[in-house]
């Protein structure tokens, strides 16, 4: 009853065939295909025939591209798999040609059309079942599009006790990394429980997958409920939407670690992408159309990306004809979040004018490219550049330079122009109103999109931030300032007294009094080393002026070491000493902030005044210690540099909030930062006492799962009472979610003192939920909650007497015996599994698969009677001992012997009398080899990987095994784990 299918994926299925245009179709015979296929082969050659005259002429022709695209499937695994679904979707979106015109004359292959989506053929199949290299996947949903198959969706029961959508999400990941080439047309996932959906491109974290509002349904549906899931499917699933997301919504970019990422819209950016492109085309047709619009998207939501994605749409767009786009940034140099992320997503056609003159030339003479320049680049024009009705501008931060001079410039250079406005944080006054300038006064509230605060903390866009005041001895109040005035001015002359009575300078002397000084880098030294830096995340320092970065670097050296911090700002205007010390160029300050992004660099601290406040983007920054007084959208801006999701590389541990330490009292001023929108600010800034307020009920609700038992006792009996009160998946899933939310709280409260009196109750919390945990790989995402404070407390006060979840440490002490007699048979069901877990992950060495081998014949021997649960339980306990022996003796081993064991043992099983190999004589060559060009972290570059990669297949090409592209791949991979 209420099974996943019948329930979860019929409806999917059913809502998919039944759109209203374009709907999907469940196949029929025709739709043939082999299980070890990625493409229906009949289906692309019958598009390819329809959509190609050249091809319709010879339909042979159709098997040369077929070959090709194959070939590009299969390089999923050597060349990876988003390099390989970029390739592809160049091919997708017809920027491939083939010899197939007069003459060889090469023309453009079409594979799809996105102009016309009535002449593609859309399916939706279930339980797809891929195989390749041995391993079997099975899909719950695909959607092909001419044979494509463009999105892979994962169902989840809705009934099933502690199983949600990111169950789903897990299983996708899995599956990208098994059988790659199954995703390399792959344009989204999805996965659903029956309550919530959430979509994503490949390889994104669990934990940034996006819910899906259309138009329309946001604020007006309860999330998590079967409205919101008819609409998102109808929405996101749609024919239309997947194609306009492969076409003009989807980006490749290269990470910090130089890894290719592929980054897919969320919904905000995709409704406001599709208006501004809309209105764009609406302008090109008709004079009287609206020539502007607002985007008032909150800070942190993604509107460098937004920009991107909507000069794609506008440039594909065959309304518009390939208008010219201007993205105007409001810095006086290029060097901004927009023209940088302009320059890793590798969008053709984006030039950059440098120069006024630049900008005058390809404005007038009608360049149809991506122009990125600065609106102060307009201020030298005094006449029309062009007055084309196809040129867009897209102005970025637009509440700062549009209302004045510049503005008035720039519209005056362009009068036929439309122009977008780019806002976080819009103003609403009369002598600057954002709304005024670019608000269409049809449009509800004057913006064509709007994405609140309130909208990013709900979908998960954005972090909330934690406010944490510091006490009186830091702030520095207007009375403060006045009696130190009168202490200071005391004795002075009339004329020496006037030079000291300008506000600024007596908060400066105040703010930067060497005691006041020393006692803040103290306290941020500390905060930092107990709270910031043990869970991996870095910070930010903002300071009153340019002489208080240097006077803080140097306390912070003293206390934290001199490679620990770095002062980013203006040098202009200093002394000469500190011009030296800490002048950069563009490439040089990129270089640090690229160190600073880093989670395995030294540099922790930025210290700061005027810079990186706006427009830089480090999710790794998690606090920021401000010290300066900042006022209205400069301090929401500010503040929100810390608002990013981030999880990181080397753990577990994710961001779960931003934190504002407050020196001076600043917090009070934010409420009024976005005055039409201050209950917004409400939820997105949360005072630590508000999460104090909230610690103590967090606490009690965890210990109400466990009435009767006595939390002093230690040892097994006591674990086992704990465990006893969790009886079912759906008690510790309640219990798991109770203590997520507790966890959350004492991560963001941690190292404080008050937390002394509840340490104890905590602690054994997180043991019980340790030792409840589900131990298989994947872990739904509720029970990764254990933060590295969390951890350590654990790790600190752990003793040899508790059940530790890792056989290494298992100790069999004469309780423990008895215990297991008590109740062989739970026994059995608690440590067989973790026992078949622990020998799986050493597949592939040949101590391992020997007790593998043992554990399965045990195994078949008690399930066919064989064995009596006592006998089998003391033979899996001797198993156990065993394999914790052999991973002791495994740890003392050089990781390139153990490699070579591997080596020797595959090309063992693949030598066959056609092919003799000397197989010692081989490893020792590959070992020697790829010992001599690689080096540390090879693994995560693109260069390393090609390296190696060439090394092997020379070798092997040798011993006239390079045909095996298999044994390639498997040698590959050993030598990528152990070397």
């Amino acid at each position: 009853m209420f099974s996943e299918r019948s329930t979860v994926q019929a409806f999917v299925t059913d809502r998919l065939v039944a759109l209203p245009t374009l709907a999907w179709e469940q196949p029929g015979s025709d739709f043939e295909r082999a299980e070890q296929d990625v493409l229906v082969e009949s289906e692309v050659r019958a598009a390819l025939v329809r959509l190609n005259p050249a091809i319709a002429a010879d339909p042979d022709r159709a098997e040369e591209v077929l070959y090709r695209l194959t070939a590009l499937i299969r390089s999923a695994r050597g060349e990876g798999l988003i390099k390989a679904n970029e390739s592809l979707r160049t091919w997708l979106l017809g920027a491939h040609s083939m010899p197939f015109g007069p003459e060889h004359e090469h023309v453009a292959v079409q594979l799809i059309d996105f102009d016309d989506p009535s002449r593609n053929r859309y399916h939706i199949t279930t339980e797809v079942t891929f195989r390749r290299g041995g391993i079997s996947r099975r899909f719950d949903h695909v959607l092909w599009v001419n044979g494509f198959p463009l999105v892979v969706g994962e169902s989840k029961s809705a009934t099933r006790p502690g199983i949600s959508w990111a169950d789903g999400v897990l299983q996708l990941d899995g599956y990208q990394q098994d059988v790659p080439e199954f995703f390399v047309s792959n344009a989204l996932c999805f996965a659903t429980d029956g309550r919530d959906l959430r979509f994503g491109g490949l390889r994104l974290p669990p934990t940034l997958w996006s819910p899906w509002w259309s138009p329309g349904t946001r604020g007006t549906l309860p999330p998590e409920s079967p409205e919101y899931l008819r609409q998102a499917v109808d929405g996101l699933l749609h024919p239309s939407t997947v194609l306009n997301i492969v076409r003009d919504f989807t980006v490749y970019s290269t990470d910090d670690g130089h890894r290719k990422v592929k980054n897919v819209c969320r919904y905000q950016q995709y409704e406001a992408g599709r208006r501004m492109a809309d209105r764009a085309a609406a302008a090109a047709r008709d004079p009287e159309a609206p020539r502007k619009g607002l985007v008032w998207h909150f800070q942190g939501s993604g509107k460098s990306l937004l920009m991107v994605f909507t000069a794609q749409a506008l440039r594909s767009d065959p309304r518009t004809g390939a208008p010219t786009v201007v993205i105007v940034v409001d810095r006086l140099d290029l060097d901004t979040q927009i023209t940088s992320t302009f320059r890793t997503t590798d969008i053709p056609n984006v030039v950059t004018a440098g120069k006024g003159d630049d900008l005058g030339a390809m404005l007038a003479t009608g360049q149809r490219k991506i122009i990125v320049t600065t609106v102060h680049k307009f201020r030298k024009f005094d006449r029309i550049l062009s007055d084309r009705r196809d040129i867009v501008c897209l102005v970025d931060e637009a509440h700062r330079t549009q209302d004045r001079d510049m503005g008035q410039r720039m519209r005056q250079a362009l009068p036929n122009a439309v122009f977008f406005g780019l806002t976080g944080t819009p103003i609403n006054r009369t002598d600057v109103n954002t709304f005024r300038t670019f608000g269409y006064e049809v449009d509800e509230g004057r913006y064509l999109s709007r994405y609140t605060q309130a909208d990013s903390l709900r979908d998960g866009t954005t972090l909330p931030l934690h406010f944490e005041p510091r006490d009186a001895r830091f702030k520095i109040d207007g009375q403060v300032i006045d009696a130190k005035f009168e202490e200071l001015a005391e004795g002075l002359s009339p004329r020496e007294r006037a030079a000291m009575a300008n506000r600024a300078a007596r908060m400066g002397a105040l703010i930067k009094a060497p005691e006041r000084i020393r006692m803040v880098c103290e306290d941020i030294a500390r905060h930092f080393t107990e709270k910031v830096a043990p869970e991996g995340f870095k910070a930010q320092v903002v300071v009153f002026d340019q002489e208080a970065c240097v006077l803080y670097k140097e306390r912070l050296d003293a206390l934290l070491g001199p490679q620990a911090s770095e002062v980013v700002m203006s040098t202009e205007g200093q002394p000469k000493a500190i011009k030296d010390r800490f002048e950069r160029g563009k490439s040089e300050e990129a270089a640090l902030l690229d160190r600073f992004r880093a989670p395995n660099d030294p540099l922790k601290i930025l210290i700061v005044t005027a810079k990186l406040l706006t427009g830089f983007d480090a999710p790794i920054a998690q606090t920021m210690y401000l010290d300066k007084v900042l006022r209205d959208h400069t301090l929401l801006q500010a503040v929100c540099r810390v608002n990013r999701p981030y999880k990181h590389p080397d753990s577990e541990q994710t961001k779960s909030h931003g934190l504002i330490v407050d020196y001076l009292g600043v917090f009070a001023r934010l409420g009024q930062a976005l005055r039409f929108d201050e209950r917004a600010v409400e939820q997105a800034v949360t005072s630590i006492e508000e999460l104090w307020a909230a610690f103590p009920g967090a606490v009690r609700a965890c210990l109400e799962f466990f009435p009767g038992v006595d939390r002093t006792a230690d040892g097994y009996e006591a674990l086992f009472a704990a465990q006893d009160r969790l009886p079912d998946d759906g008690t510790r899933e309640a219990f798991a979610e109770a203590f997520a939310r507790l966890a959350r709280l004492w991560e963001a409260l941690s190292p404080d003192p008050r937390l002394s009196e509840h340490e104890a109750d905590y602690r054994w919390l997180a043991k019980v939920h340790q030792s409840v945990r589900p131990s298989h790989a994947t872990t739904p995402l509720l029970w990764r909650v254990l933060g590295p404070k969390t951890r350590e407390l654990v790790n600190a006060h752990i003793h040899a007497d508790l059940p530790p979840e890792r056989l290494d440490t298992l100790i069999l002490d004469a309780r423990m015996v008895e215990y297991l007699h008590r109740d062989p048979r739970r026994s059995i069901r608690q440590l067989q599994p973790r026992l078949a877990d622990r020998l799986g992950r050493r597949r592939g060495e040949p101590r391992f698969d020997s007790l593998a081998q043992k554990l399965e014949r045990l195994r078949e021997q008690y399930e066919a009677g064989q064995l009596v649960s006592r006998e089998y339980l003391f033979q899996l306990l001797e198993l156990a001992k065993q394999t914790a022996e052999a991973e002791a003796e495994a740890a003392k081993q050089d990781p390139r012997e153990q490699g070579k064991y591997a080596l020797t043992r595959l090309f063992e099983s693949s030598r066959s009398a056609g092919t003799p190999v000397a197989v010692a004589k081989l490893v020792e060559e590959i070992d020697n080899i790829v010992a001599a060009v690689r080096f540390p972290g090879w693994q995560h570059t693109a260069g390393g990987e090609r390296e190696v990669k060439r090394a092997l297949r020379r070798t092997l090409v040798r011993y006239h095994l390079q045909r095996d592209e298999e044994l390639f791949q498997k040698a590959y991979d050993y030598i990528r784990q152990y070397y």
